[in-house]
């Protein structure tokens, strides 16, 4: 029988990365989505069918929070992903063979703005507000759910980088159109992860059964916005890049229908429990991941 992995919310510009991977490997893999044409979220026997006999459950469902926060928006960031790991967990419940782990994804925002050190598993401090309260109540409702025979990891992924999707389209315009320059002060951190990190974590951690709980999935070497800036400026081909105040992204957030937290929350995250753990970075810093992903 052919070896079976379920992607929730797999029809993302990850779940296609990590589709594409798993079927390299050999595995069946099983999508539930709100799109047609695959198990629909409502299909709970279709659910339990797909996780029956799964090695691995990978849930990366949830609205994206490239929107305005008004309250509709919330609402839907917030159930998308609060709901969609309930049916998961209840539909576990029902299966004779249950998946062996599950992982679900959460959030490096979870973490308060720090400028002043980095934040690790061990010893980051839970931030607060709106993205705080949706990554606090996701993990608490994964976490929640029973599961004697299955596995579980949530991983407090950072911005995921990769070539099909994602934010690398929207920082690459701002460097073609001239707008390249620092967001804000310029000295809140970036932590990024390389998609292909992001796939070997999962390999990893399914592989190493002892490793369960909360893992940072974040490059091992953050870096500020100036230099993350100057760095895309350099893959861009431009030599200068006008700065965006704070008072601009506000403007510039409403015109495009986003929330300046995306660009200005410092977000300083250590993968310690992986590095601990053994885990190599394939691409460990910002310049080798840009070098894969633009210098193409």
């Amino acid at each position: 029988m052919m070896k079976k992995v379920v992607l929730a919310g797999g029809t993302g510009f990850i779940g296609k990365y990590f589709q594409k991977k798993y079927e390299a490997l050999g595995y069946e893999v099983k999508i539930i989505s709100r799109r047609s044409g695959f198990i629909s979220w409502d299909d709970r026997t279709g659910i339990i069918e797909a996780l029956d006999g799964a090695e691995l459950l990978i849930n990366l469902a949830g609205k994206s929070v490239n929107c305005r926060y008004n309250t509709k928006n919330k609402n839907e960031i917030m159930m998308s992903r609060i709901l969609t790991t309930r049916v998961l967990g209840e539909c576990i419940a029902e299966c004779v063979e249950p998946p062996e782990v599950w992982m679900n994804s959460s959030t490096a925002t979870i973490y308060r703005h720090a400028e002043d050190r980095p934040m690790t598993e061990a010893f980051g401090e839970i931030g607060e507000g709106f993205s705080v309260n949706v990554a606090t109540n996701w993990e608490d409702t994964f976490f929640s759910m029973e599961t004697p025979k299955t596995r579980k990891v949530a991983l407090r992924t950072a911005i995921v980088l990769g070539e099909d999707g994602g934010v690398m389209e929207p920082y690459r315009n701002l460097v073609k159109f001239g707008l390249g320059g620092i967001q804000g002060s310029g000295r809140q951190m970036f932590s990024w992860i390389h998609i292909e990190d992001l796939y070997q974590i999962t390999r990893f951690l399914h592989e190493r059964t002892e490793l369960e709980g909360v893992f940072n999935c974040s490059a091992p070497e953050p870096v500020t916005n100036k230099e993350l800036m100057q760095l895309m400026r350099i893959y861009g081909g431009r030599s200068f890049g006008l700065p965006a105040p704070k008072w601009m992204l506000e403007i510039g957030s409403v015109a495009i229908r986003t929330e300046t937290e995306l660009v200005l929350k410092s977000r300083w995250v250590i993968p310690e429990r992986l590095q601990q753990a053994g885990f190599t970075f394939a691409y460990p810093d910002l310049e080798s991941t840009l070098e894969d992903l633009l210098a193409k």
